[in-house]
């Protein structure tokens, strides 16, 4: 069963109101049922046009209670019109108009002979039988409006601010990341070839044998070093790019994911390009495993034009199980240092990034 929107529970809220003040009334007379969908009609939009809704709303709330029909609608509809008008800042002013509109229209009943135009009932409370109590009434529910409508508002901007600085973190992780991967894999290795290449610049004239021999060893170790990027699986080290996604894939179906995989061969795509490749799979059967009920996804890695397209595809429903957090800001800044670009969305959801590179070295 689907949960309502916000529009339909605003619906519900007004027909709510327009019934209340029809039913309560002592008649269902032409003005009582103006009267009744003055009051919740308007509720319908209350998210949309707070502000006139307020206005509307506190209008109709007082000339109802002035003549005496669903007093009770008239204060549930200022309550529910205050709301979203102190949620979106103008609380002081929202405030006044609604006890302008209901504790105003009390007022003058109390104070004005010959209001309210149709006399309350024996033994319900009112504004004409029991004004203290009333007013007392109405302040306290249009007061706990403004002030759940405050708290919220409150909540929302600190989720807002602890949503931003955890997004810089997460970015600066990531990059952080990204510069231990590199400085891993080609820092021992840049040293030793900056050495050798000294080494076989002494003594290409003098010592050509032993020249050549620093060459080659330059070019083993350059060998070694391209090999050694493409090994940059995480925490998982000494294995090939394609053994990775492969165990990476199976790890997730071992967890419960079910993957259908369809991979390529990545053997001409650089190193770095291929590293990034895991990272991103990665985080993408991990957004699968969380946020996917049941967890089945579609993965796709194709080469084409200069350029690697990673897809992964969530075929099952949407799921909130598990907190959420900020893997897709990640993926976002790795592509983005390829200059590439990572698409999310649509129905299925779908992750797709595209990382073009250019053409690899050979080794």
């Amino acid at each position: 069963m689907r949960k309502l929107g916000p529009t339909a529970l605003d619906a519900v809220a007004a027909a709510v109101v327009v019934a209340l003040a029809v039913f309560r009334a002592p008649q269902a007379d032409p003005l009582a049922w103006v009267l009744a969908v003055a009051l919740g009609g308007p509720l319908v939009l209350r998210r949309r046009a707070p502000v006139p809704v307020l206005v509307v709303v506190s209008l109709a709330s007082a000339v109802s209670i002035a003549i005496g029909l669903g007093a009770e609608a008239a204060l549930l509809a200022a309550v529910l019109a205050l709301y979203p008008v102190a949620l979106a800042g103008f609380g002081a002013w929202g405030f006044a108009g609604a006890a302008l509109g209901v504790l105003g229209a009390g007022l003058a009943v109390v104070l004005v002979p010959g209001l309210p135009l149709v006399p309350a009932s024996e033994g319900v409370e009112s504004f004409s039988t029991t004004p203290i109590a009333t007013m007392a009434y109405c302040f306290m529910a249009l007061a706990g409006s403004w002030a759940l409508a405050a708290f919220v508002r409150v909540r929302r901007r600190q989720e807002a601010e602890i949503a931003e600085l955890r997004t810089e973190r997460a970015v600066v992780e990531e990059r952080l990341r990204i510069a231990r991967d590199i400085h891993d894999v080609v820092g021992h290795n840049l040293s030793l070839i900056a050495m050798k290449a000294a080494v076989a610049t002494h003594l290409s004239e003098s010592h050509p044998d032993e020249g050549r021999a620093a060459l080659r060893t330059i070019e083993q170790v350059s060998r070694a070093a391209l090999n050694d990027v493409r090994t940059v699986l995480g925490a998982v080290r000494g294995s090939s790019v394609s053994a990775g996604l492969d165990q990476l894939v199976e790890d997730a179906r071992g967890a419960g994911v079910t993957v259908a995989a369809s991979q390529c061969d990545l053997s001409d795509v650089p190193a770095a390009a291929r590293m990034s490749a895991y990272r991103l799979v990665q985080e993408a059967l991990t957004n699968v495993r969380r946020h996917c009920s049941p967890p089945r996804c579609r993965l796709t890695t194709a080469v084409s034009e200069g350029q690697l397209v990673i897809t992964v595809v969530n075929e099952g429903s949407a799921s909130a199980s598990g907190p959420p957090g900020h893997g897709l800001l990640g993926m976002r800044e790795r592509v983005a240092l390829h200059g590439g670009v990572l698409d999310v969305g649509g129905d299925p959801f779908t992750v797709r990034a595209t990382v073009p590179f250019a053409s690899a070295v050979a080794s």
